[in-house]
């Protein structure tokens, strides 16, 4: 892992800094402007109205109308600026979201979830808005009520215990919602999530009948989060009633003694409705700030999460760039535990190929196949061993240089949203000419041409509206797409008709030829007529490895068809 990587979010914010310090000049030159309101009051009051004078009406109507131009002009460039800061931080970290999520989704065996990305969504939604603007205006309270206090010493305690009420009302608003919020976005996460899952098994749900059953689990998964939301929602609720009581009460309080200080002839009737205004305006922050406290603990819960989703996300900067493999691929008392479970799924599992060879691996259905071939081409990290290629740990290359020299055909298909041509090329930029020949290599060159618009059809997420043959056969272009060193096949041929299986074979042989190793897993041992070594997995442990020639005699014995031989390094 790099720290680099692991301080994204810190270093985005950091990148930020100017931004936050101009928002923060802007912020007090708007609460600046906002006295000339109350000024212009006091000296309507105590100089207009006492001399008659027309021409300082005018004079100060004009004065108080430029200070609201510029009021204005200040607003809309301070909320601009946070917009565009929010849109910022959403592409520089967009991507590192994206791959950490990605890393997060293979640590935990299922399919990627954009939870990251809504959390990235919240707290742009929220920094880039105008939510965060109370947080700027709230230091400028204690200068509002210092100016009261210049009005008049009275009318500056008053203030001043109103404000401290209304601050108290802000924690206890925080210690009455902050946990309850975090669990109920925790809980809106996984459902979240959840509903990402079924979305993706629509055709299952739809045939079978499971959506009533799927909306009762939704219901069950979403039903603490909200009572919990329900119940930070009732004591936020009060708390703000009480904090509009607190400052209705404090304006009332704030007219009626500085009435009576008029009266008194202690002051004039523009300082109490100035100092009343100020007031006003001095604290309103803070209540913004309790009405919008649950979008700040949201953004903060969301803040939280993306610290830890990408403080385990690969960097893909990480490691010295190294040349092209030539494929030699090992595997050194390599085992797997998956996130909580007690047993392995594979054990001390050892194997070595030289560039050129293929390797066929077999075995009963939850022998571990996939997540040896997972292992082998790094969507997986070993618990235990190493893997190596070329006799680099692939924990050593980056990712992106070591998955330039990896093709990988996985026993579910997934095709992206776009064109033919992007999933071939692997949804970057590449010459036509390479396109056509991964498809050639493939045996889909024909089977594309015949679609509508060729290399140019668009398909859907998942790769509707093609075939399984169709897609198996795109998905085998964009494996062998780039000519990488190392191919890895799981269950190449599930959906392939005669002619595809065919074209698969010759796939294969012209893989080898051009002296890349192979790694091809069936179900049976009858469909590795075109390997040169066999691998046996029984219960995640090797049972049998070497020549095909000396494994399927192995498997011939009545005692290998009895029961695994015990583990032991893979060599040839």
């Amino acid at each position: 892992m790099s720290a680099r990587r692991g301080d994204a979010l810190s270093l985005a914010l950091a990148g930020c800094r100017r931004v936050w310090v101009g928002v923060g000049v802007f912020s007090a030159c708007l609460n600046l402007l906002m006295l000339a309101v109350p000024l212009y009051m006091m000296q309507v009051y105590d100089r207009v109205l006492t001399t008659g004078s027309v021409d300082t009406l005018l004079a100060l109507t004009a004065m108080v109308a430029g200070a609201l131009v510029v009021f204005g002009v200040l607003e809309a460039i301070r909320v601009r600026v946070l917009a565009r800061a929010g849109a910022w931080l959403d592409r520089e970290l967009g991507s590192a979201v994206l791959s950490g999520a990605v890393a997060a989704a293979l640590r935990a065996g299922g399919g990627v979830s954009a939870q990251g990305l809504r959390d990235l969504a919240t707290v742009r939604g929220y920094l880039g808005g105008a939510g965060v603007l109370p947080l700027f205006d709230v230091p400028w309270a204690p200068v509002f009520l210092g100016i009261v206090f210049l009005v008049h010493p009275v009318l500056g305690w008053i203030g001043l215990a109103g404000a401290l009420v209304l601050f108290g009302c802000a924690v206890l608003n925080d210690l009455a919602t902050r946990s309850k919020l975090t669990e109920a976005n925790g809980a809106a996460a996984r459902a979240l999530n959840a509903a990402d899952a079924a979305v993706r098994n629509a055709d299952a749900i739809a045939a079978m009948g499971m959506v009533p059953a799927l909306a009762r689990r939704w219901r069950e998964a979403v039903a603490g989060g909200l009572d919990l939301q329900t119940s930070a929602s009732d004591a936020s609720g009060s708390i703000t009633a009480v904090a509009k009581v607190v400052r209705f009460g404090l304006q009332v309080s704030m007219l009626g003694v500085g009435a009576w200080l008029v009266l008194g002839h202690e002051m004039s009737p523009g300082g109490m409705l100035a100092a009343a205004v100020i007031v006003a305006r001095g604290l309103a922050p803070v209540e913004q700030l309790i009405t919008a406290w649950r979008a700040l603990v949201g953004a903060r819960t969301a803040w939280r999460r993306l610290r830890e989703l990408m403080a385990r996300a690969p960097d893909e900067d990480a490691g010295t760039a190294l040349p092209r493999p030539a494929g030699r691929l090992e595997a050194e008392k390599v085992g797997y535990l998956p996130p909580g479970l007690r047993e392995p799924v594979l054990r001390q599992v050892s194997l070595r190929l030289d560039p050129g060879e293929v390797l066929g691996v077999v075995g009963p259905s939850g022998a571990g196949k996939t997540t040896l071939v997972r292992l082998l081409v790094g969507s997986l990290e070993p618990t235990a061993g190493h893997v190596r290629l070329d006799g680099a740990d692939l924990g050593a290359w980056r990712h992106a240089g070591r998955g330039r020299h990896v093709g990988y055909l996985p026993q579910t298909v997934e095709l992206f949203a776009g064109t033919v041509r992007d999933n071939i090329a692997r949804l970057g930029e590449a010459e036509d000419e390479a396109v056509v020949q991964a498809a050639r290599r493939a045996g889909a060159h024909e089977a594309i041409l015949a679609l509508r618009e060729g290399y140019d059809t668009r398909i859907g997420e998942g790769g509707v509206p093609l075939s399984g043959g169709q897609r198996q056969r795109i998905a085998l272009a964009r494996a062998v797409f780039g000519d990488p060193a190392l191919v890895v096949l799981d269950e190449p041929n599930a959906h392939l008709d005669a002619d595809g299986e065919q074209a698969l074979v010759e796939t294969v042989v012209g893989i080898r030829e051009r002296g890349a190793t192979v790694v091809l897993v069936a179900q049976r041992a009858g469909a590795m007529g075109l390997v040169d070594k066999m691998l046996v997995l029984r219960a995640g442990a090797v049972a049998s490895f070497g020549t095909r020639e000396e494994v399927l005699a192995r498997l011939r014995r009545p005692a290998m068809m009895a029961e695994p031989a015990p583990a032991r390094r893979a060599s040839a």
